[in-house]
């Protein structure tokens, strides 16, 4: 039997970051669907299916970016956690930021975690599989 796969939601507006990241999710052994929205307004439209959303999955994961145009991270956070039918999908926060008040806003905005980018590519890149193995592997997503 195959274990389904996972739908993660890449919010990113840097399209650097974007191949770094789904490359590496890519490489690891857990079974997903990554979609990508590069601003905050599409990542609204996605996680409530509207307009050219409509029929996506709702994301079992989302991994966001603080800073984006239109709508920024913070209020997408914001929206996710006071949604009832959206506030219990995990949120990973993956920043450039390493702000002390980004951080505190962020957990006052109940993300589940806060991870600032490296700028080293093989820690970004272990970053990333460490994000796979703890939030794919270890822990027990909802349903």
């Amino acid at each position: 039997m195959t274990s389904p796969k996972l739908q993660v939601l890449l919010i990113e507006d840097n399209p650097g970051d974007v191949y770094l990241i789904t490359h590496a999710l890519n490489l690891g052994a857990v079974p997903k669907s990554i979609d990508v929205v590069n601003d905050g307004e599409a990542a609204l439209s996605y996680l409530h299916r509207r307009g050219r959303f409509r029929g996506v999955h709702r994301p079992d994961l989302v991994v966001l970016d603080l800073n984006l145009p239109r709508v920024d991270g913070r209020k997408v956070l914001a929206e996710l956690k006071t949604n009832p039918v959206l506030m219990t999908i995990p949120v990973v926060i993956l920043s450039s930021s390493s702000e002390p008040s980004d951080i505190a806003a962020a957990y006052e905005r109940h993300a589940n975690c806060f991870l600032t980018k490296p700028w080293d590519l093989i820690e970004y890149l272990d970053l990333v599989r460490a994000i796979e193995d703890y939030w794919m592997g270890c822990v027990a997503l909802p349903v």
